[in-house]
C-alpha cells in the first residue's frame, strides 16, 4: 500500500523502513504535500501536522491516518468521517519512562544528588558535610492519579520497600488489591504520606488540584514530585509551603508558567511551545533559588525507547489496518 511518513528524523525512516517491508513508503517534510503521490493510502503524521480539509483534501484514495501522538485534536475527525478515513493513535507509550524519571527526582531529593555531585565537580571537595538525606524504604509514597503512570510508580515504590497511598476519583480496586495499598480522600493521603507524586492529567477540574490551603495540611517533612503539569499544583502554595517548612523539598519537572501543554509530543516536535517565555519565568523564579527544589525541563517522557515506542506502536497500527484489523481506532 502506498504510505507517507510526515515529519521523520533520518534514523526515524531508517527505523520505519526496516519494519515496513513490502509497503511503498515515502518520506516528507510537513510542508511538502503537494508532492505526495495522489495515490497514497495511508499517511503517518505527528502533533505538528494539521490533518485538516486543507492538507489531505487532495489525496483521494486516503483512506488511513496513523498519528504518532497520543493526541489527536490535530485531525479533522469529522472530515476523516465524511470520507471514511480510518484514524489510529498511539494510547501510551511512556508510562515506565515517567514513572522511572519520577524515583529519579525522589533519589536526588532523598539522597542530595545535585549539591553532592555540584560539590565535587565545581568545588573540587569530598566531604558528606550537610549531605544526610533518607531512606525511601518504610515511607509511604502518597500517588495522587493511577492511571498508567500512577500505576507504575506504585510498583516501583512496592520495589523499594515503601508503603503506598493513593487518590484517585476512579480507583483501581485491582491494583489496590495487587499492590496492598487503599485509596484515601486528597486531604487524607496528604495529612499522611511522606512522598506526593502526582500523576493526573490537567484539566478545569485539577487546576491547583494542590494549593495553597490544601498544602497546609501535608505531613510536616513531606516531598513532593511532580513530573505531570504544572498547572496541578499552584506556585505561590508551594513557595510558602516550602518557606514554612511544612514540605522539605520538590522535585518539578513541570512548571506552571509552562502553560497548557496538550502532550510532551509537541515539544518533540517542535521543542517547548513557551520556551522564550520561560527562560524569562526561569531567571527571578522563586524555586530556582532553593537549595531543597530540584527543577528539570519537562524531560520525563525523553527516552529512546519511549520513541521507538511510539514509532512500533505506529508501526503494528499500519500493519493491521493492511491486514482489515485497524486497531487504536480514536472516534
Amino acid at each position: 500500500m502506498h504510505t507517507a511518513f510526515f515529519g521523520l528524523k533520518k534514523w526515524e525512516e531508517d527505523y520505519v523502513k526496516r519494519q515496513l517491508e513490502g509497503f511503498s513508503l515515502a518520506f516528507y517534510g510537513n510542508g511538502e504535500m503537494s508532492s505526495v503521490n495522489p495515490n497514497t493510502e495511508i499517511i503517518s503524521i505527528f502533533v505538528d501536522f494539521p490533518a485538516d480539509k486543507l492538507a489531505i483534501g487532495g489525496l483521494p484514495n486516503l483512506k488511513f491516518i496513523a498519528t504518532r501522538s497520543t493526541g489527536f485534536d490535530h485531525i479533522d475527525l469529522k472530515y476523516c468521517e465524511e470520507k471514511s478515513i480510518l484514524v489510529s493513535n498511539v494510547p501510551t507509550y511512556g508510562e515506565n519512562t515517567v514513572a522511572e524519571f519520577t524515583f529519579a527526582l525522589l533519589l536526588s531529593l532523598s539522597r542530595k544528588l545535585y549539591p553532592a555531585i555540584k560539590r565535587v565537580r565545581e568545588e573540587a571537595l569530598f566531604s558528606v558535610e550537610g549531605l544526610q538525606g533518607f531512606d525511601l524504604k518504610g515511607k509511604i509514597m502518597g500517588v495522587v492519579g493511577t492511571g498508567h503512570i500512577g500505576a507504575y510508580v506504585v510498583k516501583i515504590a512496592r520495589g523499594f520497600g515503601m508503603e503506598v497511598a493513593a487518590y484517585d476519583p476512579y480507583p483501581n480496586q485491582k491494583l489496590a488489591a495487587e499492590y496492598g495499598f487503599k485509596y484515601l480522600s486528597l486531604e487524607d493521603l496528604l495529612k499522611i504520606s511522606d512522598v506526593i507524586t502526582l500523576h493526573v492529567p490537567y484539566m478545569p477540574a485539577t487546576h491547583h488540584l494542590l494549593n495553597k490551603e490544601n498544602l497546609t495540611l501535608c505531613k510536616k517533612g513531606a516531598v513532593l514530585v511532580n513530573t505531570a503539569r504544572g498547572g496541578l499544583v499552584e506556585t505561590q502554595g508551594l513557595v510558602s509551603a516550602l518557606r514554612q517548612g511544612i514540605l522539605a523539598g520538590a522535585a518539578i519537572d513541570v512548571l506552571e508558567e509552562e502553560g497548557f501543554v496538550k502532550e510532551e509530543a509537541e515539544i518533540l516536535a517542535n521543542s517547548h511551545p513557551n520556551e522564550q517565555q520561560l527562560k524569562t519565568a526561569l531567571a527571578d523564579h522563586e524555586l530556582m533559588h532553593m537549595d531543597n527544589v530540584v527543577i528539570t525541563p519537562h524531560n520525563a517522557f525523553n527516552t529512546l525507547e519511549a520513541v521507538r515506542r511510539i514509532l512500533d506502536t505506529t508501526v503494528e497500527n499500519i500493519k493491521l489496518f493492511a491486514q482489515g484489523k485497524p486497531q487504536n481506532l480514536v472516534k
